[in-house]
């Protein structure tokens, strides 16, 4: 028999996985009219993130390195180095988890806004130094933006939705017992 907690956590990543999977599904189609719009959010960064500041151990890191080095080789991005930096933003996250936990969500958010905006600044350089073609700055604010805005939306599907609430001390015993 399969321990509760350890069977929890896995659909939990599962569920992650589908959500992945439905991000990256809709990225690939055609909807774009033509004209120039406003760049996508990055979804699967936010929910990464969101899981990882309430939940750390429903979203593997290794996983989600997997999960956008398929979506790098899908969407035609230089590979590995959106994955890198993923990694790098996620262990910075998970280090501070215990003190994002006691926080206000505005704390949280300015938290991962900070570490979105390192990590698409990383980016740029690191493509820049090997002379990789890559898309205006204005763009990549412009993206950094809507993923920043996008952020509470996907802190709110995973709380209302998900019921992925911050772990607070006690929780890992008091979960093992319920369930």
């Amino acid at each position: 028999m399969i321990d509760p907690f350890t069977l929890r956590r896995f659909l939990f990543t599962l569920l992650f996985l589908g959500i992945c999977a439905v991000i990256i599904f809709t990225r690939m189609l055609p909807l774009h009219s033509g004209a120039a719009s406003f760049p996508p959010p990055d979804l699967i960064l936010c929910f990464a993130f969101a899981w990882t500041v309430r939940r750390p151990d429903y979203v593997p890191v290794l996983l989600v390195a997997a999960v956008l080095v398929v979506a790098d080789m899908l969407s035609l991005a230089p590979p590995g180095l959106a994955p890198f930096l993923t990694i790098i933003g996620l262990e910075q996250l998970r280090s501070r988890q215990a003190l994002l936990t006691k926080q206000p969500f505005v704390v949280e958010w300015g938290t991962v806004a900070v570490i979105f905006t390192a990590m698409i600044l990383l980016e740029r350089v690191i493509l820049g130094v090997f002379f990789v073609p890559q898309t205006s700055f204005g763009l990549s604010v412009l993206s950094l933006v809507m993923t920043v805005v996008f952020y509470p939306i996907a802190v709110g599907v995973s709380i209302l939705g998900f019921r992925i609430e911050k772990v607070k001390p006690g929780d890992y015993d008091q979960e093992a017992r319920t369930i």
